[in-house]
């Protein structure tokens, strides 16, 4: 199997990491994470979807291709500037809400219904506000995670809050959970009850 043969990219994508590159953006999402997030938002349709982490719109552009037309996607970032740029790139998609604001606040205050599928790539959501995020999944949505190998950009003591955060997951009854030694290493869990 060629995994490097990455087929159905979306058609944006070229043009938003020309733009990462230009503003010298430094934790873009891999490719890989990418096509998986598509694959796994094809599987949910007329679903409710959010992204912890905009960024400059990498996997959010994977994420969107992925849709079908009833689907939603919120995508939280605290980053004006990174907003703006993806806003520029997807702001004129209906389904899409891109909003800034601090993670936590958003997750502690969010009242709406709970989500079909959520890719945390932010602190919160992934290493804080861990337990209502969780509460936020419906029954058989997604929580998927990446950045779990070691990374090199991770600061000094970063693995001990990944270690910890794969223990916990680990030790939920309620999630089945899939551990993946493959791009930037994944975590997928699956809400049961």
């Amino acid at each position: 199997m060629n995994d490097f043969n990455i087929q159905n990219k979306p058609g944006i994508l070229s043009e938003v990491e020309n733009i990462s590159k230009e503003i010298g953006f430094t934790m873009p999402s891999d490719i890989y994470i990418g096509t998986l997030l598509k694959t796994l938002i094809t599987s949910k349709p007329n679903s409710n979807l959010l992204e912890l982490g905009t960024g400059i719109g990498l996997s959010l552009s994977w994420m969107i291709d992925g849709m079908d037309s009833d689907s939603k996607l919120t995508s939280i970032d605290n980053d004006p500037e990174l907003i703006e740029i993806a806003k520029n790139f997807f702001g004129q998609d209906k389904r899409v809400e891109l909003i800034c604001a601090d993670g936590t606040e958003w997750i502690n205050n969010y009242t709406g219904e709970k989500f079909d599928l959520v890719f945390a790539d932010a602190w919160p959501g992934k290493y804080s506000e861990i337990n209502r995020i969780l509460d936020l999944i419906k029954i058989g949505g997604i929580y998927i995670i990446d950045d779990m190998s070691t990374q090199p950009n991770w600061p000094e003591g970063h693995q001990e809050n990944v270690d910890g955060l794969i223990e916990y997951l680990e030790n939920r009854k309620d999630l089945n959970l899939t551990k993946m030694n493959w791009s930037t290493g994944i975590i997928i869990a699956a809400k049961k009850y």
